[in-house]
This record gives C-alpha cells, structure tokens and sequence, in this order.
C-alpha cells in the first residue's frame, strides 16, 4: 500500500479561526480532518466540544476521523455516528465489549479503528484485528502533546513495523494510523515501517517557523522518502 492518508489534526489549527483553517486544509487536498474526543478522565485535557465538532460537520464535507479517548467509549460513539464522521477510533484499554462497539459502527456505514496506548502489546488484538479498518498506535501517551518535553516512545519504529508485518501475515488491509510527534524528521522512518495514515500537528503541517505552503512541500518530501524506504525493505526480503 502506497497510499498515505493524511489526517491534520484540528486541535492544532488555529482554534480562534478554525472556519479558516478548515477551508486552508481542504485547499491542501489532505484526507480528513482527525479530531480527537477528550473526557479529561482517560486524558488530562479535553480540546473539543461536542457542540464545535456539530459545527465543523456543517462548514465541510472533508471525512472526520475522530478518536476517542474516555473511559464511557459507548456513548461518545453514538454521539459521533449522530454528528456524521467516517472513521471512529476508541481505545482498547477502556473497551470491555470490543467486538461489541466496533459492531455498532460499522452497522452505521462507519469506518472502526481500535487504539492502543504506546506501552500496550500488539497481542490484545489477536481476536479482533480482522474487523477493524484501522489501527491506531499512540506514540506518546494521550493527552500530552503540548508538553514540549513529552517525546515520541523509543520503540515506534519497531511497533509500527511490527504491526505491518502482522497485518501482512495475516492477509488484512487495516491501515496504520500513527499519532504523536509524528514529525516531518520522523515520517520516513515511520512510513518506511509501514506506516499508511498520519496524524500531522505541531511537528509537521504545522510546524512552527515555516509557512503552511512549505510544511506541505516537507510532508511530501518526507513521504516520498519513507516510501522509497518501504520499497526498498520489500525488494529485500524478496
């Protein structure tokens, strides 16, 4: 797969102007908008209302991919099948009927993706990778992008690989989404290990001291050179 999905964050546009912001994403050609729904519980932050993601939905047609940190997944899922989204994603750490809530969005004509913490094992999901559309792995842990300290976990790399080589051995096409620090330095890395979705922030699209045009051009290179990456892995293990 040599399609990678690109999916900005909202909580990283301008929050003062986000009518502005969305009509400057959706001029960039990007994939969908990734918004993320805080409890302040599972999370020690809370970016976006419900009320502001119903606002968004009527100023755009772009997909919304919403992931969803709580520690109540059944009833921020409902919200957002109400809203309109096309790609749901809640954590597996919360989760005590998977199978079940994953059901009530793909009834709904929704794409499911299931999240894991950085420390949680890709084993969790032996029963249930198969009826997922997309595997989101945190790479630093949730709710504290905007400590600047706070850096993406040593084994990324490995764990998105890891969870390429999975999903190949087992003959799926779920996409790997990966969200935190995703960085234009760390993209090909990321990408060549197998990464198809990225959630792009403050380390990317909207890196500080470039314009938005150029972080577009940087996004490009840092994809294309991830790409080759992968290539060139694949003819090796031929």
């Amino acid at each position: 797969m040599n399609k990678v999905i690109l999916s900005p964050s909202i909580m990283c546009a301008d929050l003062l102007n986000l009518k502005e912001s969305v009509r400057q994403l959706e001029k960039s050609g990007v994939d969908a908008l990734h918004i993320d729904i805080i409890d302040g519980q599972f999370s020690p932050s809370m970016p976006l209302g419900i009320d502001t993601v119903k606002k968004l939905r009527s100023i755009t047609e772009l997909p919304f991919d919403v992931h969803i940190m709580s520690v109540n997944n059944p009833w921020f899922v409902n919200e957002m099948l109400d809203i309109g989204v096309q790609q749901i994603s809640f954590h597996h750490e919360t989760t005590l009927h998977a199978d079940r809530l994953i059901n009530v969005i793909k009834r709904r004509g929704v794409r499911a993706g299931i999240a894991l913490n950085p420390a949680t094992s890709l084993s969790v999901l032996d029963s249930i990778l198969p009826q997922v559309d997309c595997l989101l792995l945190m790479l630093i842990n949730p709710g504290f992008a905007g400590d600047s300290s706070e850096t993406q976990v040593s084994y990324a790399k490995e764990k998105v690989a890891h969870a390429a080589e999975i999903i190949h051995r087992r003959g799926l096409q779920t996409d790997i989404q990966v969200d935190g620090r995703v960085s234009l330095k760390l993209i090909p890395q990321l990408v060549g290990a197998g990464a198809s979705n990225l959630v792009l922030g403050s380390t990317s699209l909207y890196q500080a001291g470039n314009t938005f045009e150029q972080n577009l051009q940087l996004l490009d290179e840092s994809i294309q050179a991830g790409l080759s990456l992968r290539n060139q892995f694949a003819k090796e293990e031929v």
